[in-house]
């Protein structure tokens, strides 16, 4: 039996009793095929079943975490995500397997893909763009966030927006400074709801004046 049909007989069985299955359960069951290959990966992408896909991202992101995973791996991991974006289309698809298998794979490498990601026409890709940049975020290198965001700043997509205004927030904990210079560049047009989640950690004072001026 394949990893990805055993893994879809393991995920129904959890159905079994007709209740919602919790996330908790499909990334434990996912941690179980952490060593699936790519290849079956590519075919867990392609199920019609959502929580089966979540299972695949999931097997990707333990991969990129895991050290042990050797370059060749990642690089693998890396051009699936890419080639397969079309099933990686919503954003809890999306935040579970970018930060770690798109912004890990770039963080010693160019980062021209992402830029090519923010100026797609599907919002999933773009949402891509910024969601991997928390790798960066967390290692302290910030430009990227700051010019990605720059570029979706004006994101027609509420999806999109969450994501530009809640990692420019993040970015902005490890420099204030930047997060202000995005404000006082994009505040004004940037739409309601990712300038709310950009603002939420400043002070009342400064989040209303920025606030006031959409």
């Amino acid at each position: 039996m394949s990893e990805a049909t055993e893994f879809g007989h393991r995920l129904e069985r959890l159905r079994a009793d007709g209740e919602r299955v919790p996330m908790r359960e499909v990334f434990a069951l996912a941690k179980e095929f952490i060593d699936t290959d790519p290849a079956e990966i590519e075919v867990m992408l392609g199920s019609p079943d959502h929580l089966v896909r979540v299972g695949a991202v999931s097997i990707m992101d333990f991969q990129a975490r895991r050290r042990s995973t050797p370059p060749e791996r990642r690089r693998e991991l890396f051009d699936l995500y890419l080639r397969c974006h079309d099933r990686i289309n919503t954003w809890d698809l999306v935040d579970r397997a970018a930060p770690h298998v798109v912004g890990g794979y770039l963080a010693d490498r160019p980062r021209a893909p992402l830029y090519a990601l923010a100026r797609s026409q599907d919002w999933w890709e773009r949402r891509t763009a910024i969601v991997a940049t928390y790798y960066f975020i967390r290692n302290d290198d910030l430009d990227d966030t700051f010019a990605i965001a720059g570029l979706l700043a004006d994101d027609p997509e509420p999806l999109v927006q969450k994501a530009v205004g809640g990692w420019v927030r993040e970015a902005g904990k490890r420099d204030p400074d930047m997060l202000l210079a995005f404000l006082d560049a994009h505040a004004a047009t940037m739409p309601r709801t990712a300038l709310r989640n950009a603002v939420e950690h400043l002070d009342a004072g400064t989040r209303h004046r920025y606030l006031a001026r959409a």
